[in-house]
């Protein structure tokens, strides 16, 4: 009797005391050094759950039809006389994913050609984002234009296009005519727009200027990465 006075004294002491304060009086089995590595070994046992992977999200999920992204006024005035106002439709494997429309003319001894491509990229898990895949095919496909086969005189800039525009200008010579050749590789997000535009003056027509050509091929360009956004609203 005498040995559980002091026990009984001390549970009495801790009721007496306001809520906030008991914790601090803890029965003798509360303060076994053995329950408490327990618990915390049991709380440390639990296994951490995984983030669901997820894929960034794209800015534009649909492509404009290649053929009508340029107003009537632009591809008159870069192909005049061109054989189709409307274009020629060039076949696509997903016309999601690519597009491109080809305009063609002879205006007396002024030949001139316009290819308009789109290029859409969605993001993945194991490939990366939209932006970022599109980023790199425009990177390869500017590369490409410098290098097509017998160019003479290639020289590369940049244009204020979209996120980001490279423009590259060469000379080549087909069937004995000089022509001038112009590239725009732009890129909006996740899409690529590659405007190439070419020139020539045949038989006694004068070579067309280079710097004109370019200009009016980045004209095309932005008026083509408009149509994209517009596409997409």
């Amino acid at each position: 009797m005498h040995r559980t006075a002091p026990r009984l004294a001390r549970v009495l002491a801790c009721a007496a005391v306001p809520v906030l304060l008991v914790a601090g009086c803890s029965s003798d089995s509360d303060s076994d050094p053995k329950s408490s590595a327990k618990s915390s070994a049991t709380a440390s046992a639990k296994p951490t759950a995984k983030p669901t992977p997820t894929v960034a999200p794209v800015k534009f999920k649909k492509l404009p039809k290649a053929c009508d992204a340029l107003v009537g006024r632009t591809v008159e005035k870069l192909v005049p006389k061109a054989e189709s106002k409307k274009g020629k439709h060039l076949a696509s494997a997903d016309s999601s994913e690519s597009d491109s429309c080809l305009w063609s003319g002879l205006d007396d001894y002024q030949y001139r050609s316009l290819t308009l491509s789109f290029r859409r990229f969605d993001s993945g898990l194991t490939s990366g984002s939209g932006d970022q895949r599109a980023a790199e095919y425009a990177t390869a496909q500017a590369d490409q234009a410098g290098k097509v086969k017998d160019a003479k005189n290639v020289k590369t800039g940049t244009a204020a296009i979209g996120d980001k525009t490279v423009t590259v200008k060469s000379e080549t010579k087909q069937e004995k005519e000089d022509f001038r050749n112009q590239t725009v590789v732009a890129r909006t997000g996740n899409v690529v727009v590659i405007v190439e535009y070419d020139g020539a003056g045949f038989e006694d027509g004068e070579t067309p200027n280079a710097d004109k050509l370019l200009k009016d091929a980045q004209d095309a360009a932005k008026e083509a990465v408009e149509s994209v956004a517009t596409a997409n609203k």
